[in-house]
């Protein structure tokens, strides 16, 4: 199994940054898909998931209506589009996949069995 996150960098507060994650060796398409976040010196947190069912997608209060998850089936990739970011984005993101989660436990985190390596994204003027 390969998780490989990507598209992290610098970017001024109220941009945007789309990030990437690369899947392989396991039901991409079946899978619960979900992006991580820890901030320096905070525990790690879920800011986004997607149904494994049916690509319903789930937020954190601190991010929804400013991120979008989605999955390319195709491409074996999961991404999560940020927009109006913040200072308080600022972490380390991860992606993590699931084929055997149940719906209530999407926004988990932490349960997750498979992780990618963490892409940086930094929100500062």
């Amino acid at each position: 199994v390969q998780l490989q996150a990507s598209g992290g960098g610098l970017v001024q507060p109220g941009g945007s940054l789309r990030l990437a994650c690369a899947a392989a060796g396991f039901s991409f398409s079946k899978s619960y898909m979900s992006w991580v976040r820890q901030a320096p010196g905070k525990a790690r947190e879920a800011v986004s998931c997607l149904s494994a069912h049916d690509d319903t997608s789930y937020y954190s209060d601190a991010v929804k209506g400013r991120f979008t998850i989605s999955r390319d089936g195709a491409k074996n990739t999961a991404y999560l589009q940020m927009t109006s970011l913040k200072p308080e984005d600022t972490a380390v993101y991860y992606c993590a996949a699931d084929r055997w989660l149940i719906l209530q436990r999407c926004m988990s985190g932490d349960e997750y069995a498979y992780w990618g390596q963490g892409t940086h994204v930094t929100v500062s003027s």
